[in-house]
C-alpha cells in the first residue's frame, strides 16, 4: 500500500501501477532491451512491456532466474515475444559481448531501459578494477548505450518512430559525496562509504542521460533520453544494508512501493505518448520531477561523459 495517491499533470500518482500507465498503449513493432529484468521492477518492467506488444530482450546477469522470469511472462501471455541474453554490467567485457551479439543478430532498437544496478555494497572492485557500484551502475550502462546508439539511430530512421532511453537512477542521486563525483578517488577504499558511493553512481546516472540528450539533440537524432526516480521499493536492492533491509522489508507495506508500482514511471517514460519528444528530464511517480542542482551542471556532466569514455574506450 502506497500511502500517498495524489494526481500530477500526467494524471498518474506515485500508487499507479505499471500496468495502469501503459494501458490501451500498442507496443507492437517496437523492440526493447531492459537490463537487471531477471527480479524486481526489471522483472515487471519486461513483463508489462510484453504484454503491450513489444519485443522484449532481458539482459541478466543469472541466466537461470531470468529463464524463470521469461518463463512467467509467457505462461501469463503466451503470445508475449521475450528473450533472455546474458549481461554482467560490472564486466566490461560483459557489456560489449552483449552488445556484439545484439547487434549481429540484425534486430532493430526502439527503447533501451537502463534498470539494473547494485546498492550501498561493501568496498569492492569490479573485474576491470573500478569501485563496483560506480562500475555496475555507471560505466556499464554508458557502455552499452554507446555501443547500442548507432544501432538506435539506424532502427529511428528506417522506422520513423522515436527512440528512446530509459535510465533508472533514484533520489539517491541528492546524496553523493561532497564533491559529488569523485573523479581522482573513484577507487579510494580508505573514505570509502557504500551510500554515498551509490549516491555518486545515481548521480552520474542523471548527468549521463542529461548530457546523453544534448548530444542526441545536437545531433537531431529523434532518441529521447531521460532518468527516473522508481520510488522506494522494496526490492533485493536492500540486501547489502543490514537493519535497514530488515526495516524495509517489515514497514514496507505500508510506505514503500510495492513492484508493480515501483516499474510505473519506467514503463511510463518508456511507452507513453505524453513522453513524446521530451527529452532530459529527471521524472518521479509518473511526472517530470525536479532533479539536485548538481544533477542539472552541465560542466559537470560533461566532465563525467568525458571521464568515463576513458575508462571504457567504447570505440
Amino acid at each position: 500500500m502506497w500511502l500517498f495517491k495524489r494526481k500530477g499533470p500526467s494524471g498518474f500518482s506515485s500508487s499507479s501501477t505499471a500496468e495502469e500507465v501503459t494501458q490501451g498503449i500498442d507496443g507492437s513493432g517496437l523492440t526493447a532491451i531492459v537490463t537487471g529484468a531477471s527480479s524486481g521492477i526489471g522483472a515487471e518492467t519486461a513483463r508489462v512491456l510484453a504484454l503491450r506488444g513489444v519485443s522484449v530482450i532481458m539482459g541478466v546477469r543469472n541466466m537461470a532466474a531470468g529463464q524463470e522470469v521469461k518463463d512467467a511472462i509467457v505462461k501469463e501471455t503466451p503470445e508475449a515475444k521475450v528473450d533472455v541474453s546474458e549481461l554482467d554490467l560490472s564486466s566490461l567485457a560483459s557489456v560489449r559481448n552483449f552488445a556484439k551479439e545484439f547487434k549481429s543478430s540484425g534486430r532493430p532498437l526502439n527503447i533501451l531501459i537502463n534498470n539494473a544496478g547494485v546498492m550501498a555494497t561493501p568496498f569492492k572492485l569490479s573485474k576491470d578494477n573500478i569501485e563496483l557500484q560506480f562500475a555496475t551502475n555507471q560505466l556499464g550502462h554508458f557502455l552499452l548505450t554507446n555501443l547500442l546508439l548507432d544501432k538506435m539511430k539506424k532502427t529511428c530512421h528506417q522506422t520513423k518512430r522515436e527512440g528512446r532511453i530509459v535510465i533508472v537512477a533514484s533520489e539517491a542521486h541528492r546524496y553523493p559525496y561532497r564533491e559529488g563525483v569523485r573523479f581522482d578517488k573513484i577507487n579510494d577504499q580508505e573514505g570509502y562509504s557504500s551510500f554515498f558511493a551509490y549516491g555518486q553512481s545515481k548521480l552520474s546516472n542523471v548527468l549521463h542521460a542529461n548530457e546523453l540528450a544534448r548530444r542526441l539533440k545536437e545531433d537531431d537524432a529523434d532518441i529521447t533520453a531521460n532518468s527516473l526516480h522508481p520510488g522506494a521499493i522494496t526490492t533485493n536492492l536492500f540486501r547489502h544494508v543490514g537493519i535497514l533491509g530488515g526495516l524495509a522489508s517489515t514497514v514496507g507495506k505500508y510506505v514503500l512501493k510495492n513492484i508493480p508500482q515501483g516499474a510505473s514511471t519506467t514503463c511510463y517514460v518508456a511507452l507513453h505518448p505524453q513522453v513524446r519528444g521530451i527529452s532530459g528530464e529527471y521524472f518521479g511517480d509518473n511526472n517530470i520531477a525536479k532533479a539536485s542542482s548538481m544533477a542539472m551542471d552541465a560542466d559537470l556532466g560533461r566532465r563525467l561523459w568525458d571521464f568515463s569514455v576513458s575508462l571504457t574506450n567504447p570505440k
